[in-house]
């Protein structure tokens, strides 16, 4: 072992071309840390949190590039960067956000992180129980720059080693979050970015490589740049991380009439709406009420709107009501329309746009300047629940003392000369009923097990319609679809002097696997277009009916035993011929089974924290992956060379020397590359133990017992370890780079 290979010296570079790769690395920083900042501006308003956050990002940058400008060639320069970079983002910090209290208002002090531990508490409560998008506080801000400093040094420290793809790795986790954590669609121009931010990334990583061959890494990059923008364009908009809130690149065009046939019988049903609760059912949706019937058609009520921060009235229950508060969230991805799907009966909603209005009569929301389409939002209702007692000690509202009043206010004319049939049957089914509500019981009760639900039956029967005569068609056969029932309903409660109206909106959603913490995940399909009845009750209000057989759930109010209310919750079985007449809770009067949320504000959009703990796990392997499959790469070298595995564990040399970027050179030999790193401090017994067995394996005729190689081998890698600094032996174990280079495909390097 007397040849010694030569060291090869260290390249210095010119004062221009250190200038020119500084100044690169300060630029990706910049890109990279403003990609990542892209998508909060939409989960949170306008504010001075991105003004921070961009001017501690410069900084950061910035920093970097004089320090490393003014350490060329330092041994300590990556540390001295890092630590000036921390010390001045403390400072950028400071002054941006905790002036009040500071030296100078830019070295901190007590104060200060007095200042920080209140500034961070504050913002953990607005994610946590706040909608998107957030208020753009100062706590936020302060946060949201003290993560874009640490997230802007790690990019800058990642990019000047040279190890991009953590770097784009980063960047995507950090990017991607706010799309995770609200459920939100995909961004693709920010995937797009993305994609060019990283194919930019490796051609700066490889161009100032210097063991690279500059025409092949060009391909092998330009490639896979083309792939990351395709899969950007053609993959992305389709894989979000949540497939339920996706729309299908449809909607229905919405309008309050009553033709709901030729919409219930769309083939291939899509979703409209996700929504999420923490009830067990969800509820019933509505977009519009019909309260004025002229023979033929069920017309929209047009009352009185105010803005929607203005509230929607007072309830329209007594005192004595029991009531209980709910919220539900609520996604549109099918509809456009200017009428937006809710609850009833509302009492608050937050998260939607200015210019929505709200029809204080039946508590619906619409817009002149708005589409329902895209919009998030949270729904609080407050749900009278009277007994049964209560209820049937009530009365209803007369229908001819309201049509009179309506008709003061309307250029409409009321109905007039219906088919007989229509009030002899009200009176004939009801005749053993003796209060509304046990006659409207019952006339609920026989159209659901008298009567078979049917999309077809009207258009064969030829009374696909809203008319009387239709009604009185229907009544004869007896099968039809959701506005067969409600027209039918509303007309013979209406014979029975009692106000009635036509509600046009969603069943309940049906249930997903999916859950947000305590709430659950619900669907909304375009086949669940419905429409329903609702009587008016003194002291009670609105009560809705369920007379479609075999759809939504029948209204029941239990006892006062029971401490009133209904029973249980609601379901949606699905159509079928078969009538349900189990008396469950009728629409929007389920009790609340999981509890309220915890505060107001709750929304879909909620930040909840296990998606934000399950997308940095995945991350953090992400970002292990690496490190974990050399290591087992490693084991088994070393569990080979126990057996004497010559071979194996010459390569595992070979892979550390490049893992810690020390030179390689296939041309020499196995003794030649022995005595170069016994010069470099590798211990002489083990180098020649590994030597040894290597060349009696290649050169000898018949090869001898090698022994146990292992301790030797473990002596040489901790030896070749211990000969760099920490910076280098970090990026071994991150970044392997033996993984990602053959043999014989790079030339000497130094560290």
């Amino acid at each position: 072992m007397s040849r010694v290979e030569p060291r090869p010296a260290i390249r210095r570079e010119e004062p221009t071309v250190r200038r020119e790769r500084t100044l690169a690395v300060a630029i990706f920083t910049v890109c990279a840390s403003f990609v990542a900042l892209w998508p909060y501006t939409s989960v949170i308003s306008a504010g001075g949190w991105s003004l921070v956050s961009v001017l501690v990002i410069l900084v950061v940058a910035a920093t970097g590039f004089v320090v490393r400008q003014l350490r060329a060639g330092r041994a300590d320069r990556v540390w001295s960067t890092l630590v000036a970079q921390v010390l001045v983002a403390i400072m950028a910090l400071t002054a941006l956000a905790f002036s009040q209290g500071a030296i100078f208002a830019v070295i901190p002090t007590r104060t200060t992180l007095t200042s920080l531990g209140r500034h961070a508490s504050e913002a953990f409560e607005q994610v946590q129980y706040g909608t998107a998008p957030l208020e753009a506080t100062p706590a936020l801000g302060a946060m949201l720059g003290i993560g874009f400093a640490v997230i802007a040094i790690l990019l800058d420290q990642l990019i000047s080693q040279r190890i991009t793809l953590l770097a784009a790795i980063l960047v995507a986790t950090v990017g991607a979050m706010p799309m995770i954590i609200t459920l939100g669609d995909a961004n693709v121009p920010w995937f797009v970015m993305l994609a060019l931010l990283t194919l930019f990334l490796l051609r700066h990583s490889i161009r100032h490589d210097r063991t690279s061959p500059r025409r092949a890494s060009l391909g092998v990059t330009v490639s896979l740049g083309a792939a990351a923008i395709v899969a950007a364009l053609v993959i992305t908009p389709a894989l979000p991380v949540s497939a339920t809130w996706i729309g299908v690149g449809t909607s229905v065009q919405l309008n309050p009439s009553l033709r709901l046939g030729d919409d219930l019988r769309r083939p291939n049903p899509f979703t409209v709406m996700t929504l999420a609760t923490s009830t067990a059912t969800a509820p019933y949706l509505r977009i519009a009420s019909l309260s004025q019937f002229d023979g033929e058609t069920w017309t929209p009520d047009e009352s009185d709107v105010q803005p929607l921060s203005d509230g929607f009235g007072a309830p329209d229950w007594a005192d004595n009501i029991e009531t209980v508060e709910k919220r539900t969230s609520i996604r549109v991805s099918g509809i456009s329309s200017p009428l937006l799907p809710v609850p009833f009966p509302a009492t608050k909603i937050i998260g939607l746009s200015s210019g929505w209005t709200v029809m204080l009569d039946n508590r619906t929301v619409v817009s002149e300047s708005r589409d329902a389409e895209g919009q998030d939002y949270t729904v609080t209702t407050q749900t009278a629940l009277p007994s049964r007692e209560q209820i049937q000690a009530a009365t209803t509202t007369s229908a001819a003392a309201a049509s009179a009043a309506a008709a003061d206010e309307s250029d409409d004319e009321p109905a007039e000369d219906l088919p007989p049939v229509i009030a002899e049957t009200a009176r004939e089914v009801t005749a053993d009923a003796a209060t509304d509500y046990d006659k409207l019981i019952t006339l609920q009760n026989w159209f659901r097990s008298q009567f078979s639900y049917s999309l077809e039956a009207p258009v064969d029967g030829g009374f696909d319609g809203t008319g009387a005569e239709a009604v009185a068609e229907f009544l004869d056969v007896r099968s039809g679809y959701c506005i067969h029932f409600a027209g039918a309903f509303a007309l013979m409660a209406q014979s029975l002097d009692m106000q009635v109206r036509v509600v046009v909106g969603y069943l309940p959603g049906r249930p997903t696997d999916e859950k947000r913490g305590d709430e659950s995940i619900f669907t909304v399909s375009s086949e669940q277009l419905h429409a329903w009845p609702e009587v008016h009750f003194e002291g009670i209000g609105w009560v809705p009916f369920e007379p479609t057989a075999s759809l939504g759930v029948p209204t029941n109010f239990a006892a006062a035993a029971t401490e009133g209310g209904s029973g249980a919750g609601p379901t949606t079985p699905a159509p079928s011929a078969a009538p349900s007449t189990a008396p469950t809770s009728g629409p929007e009067l389920d009790r609340d089974q999981g509890g309220s949320s915890t505060a107001d504000g709750q929304s879909l959009q909620r930040l909840d924290p296990t998606p934000v703990l399950l997308i940095t796990g995945g991350a953090l392997l992400a970002l292990l992956m690496p490190a974990l499959i050399r290591f087992v790469i490693r084991l088994r070298r070393r569990i080979r060379a126990r057996h004497g595995d010559a071979m194996s564990a010459w390569q595992e040399v070979r892979d550390t020397l490049i893992d810690l970027r020390l030179p390689v050179s296939e041309a020499h030999s196995p003794r030649a590359r022995g005595a170069a790193l016994v010069q470099r401090g590798v211990d002489a017994e083990a180098m020649h133990v590994l030597v040894d067995a290597v060349e009696s394996i290649s050169y000898a005729r018949t090869a001898g017992e090698t022994g146990n190689l292992s301790p030797a081998l473990a002596r040489v890698t901790a030896d070749l370890r211990r000969s760099v600094d920490l910076r280098v032996r970090v990026a071994a174990v991150l970044a392997p780079r033996a993984l990602f280079i053959a043999r014989g495909s790079r030339g000497s390097v130094l560290a």
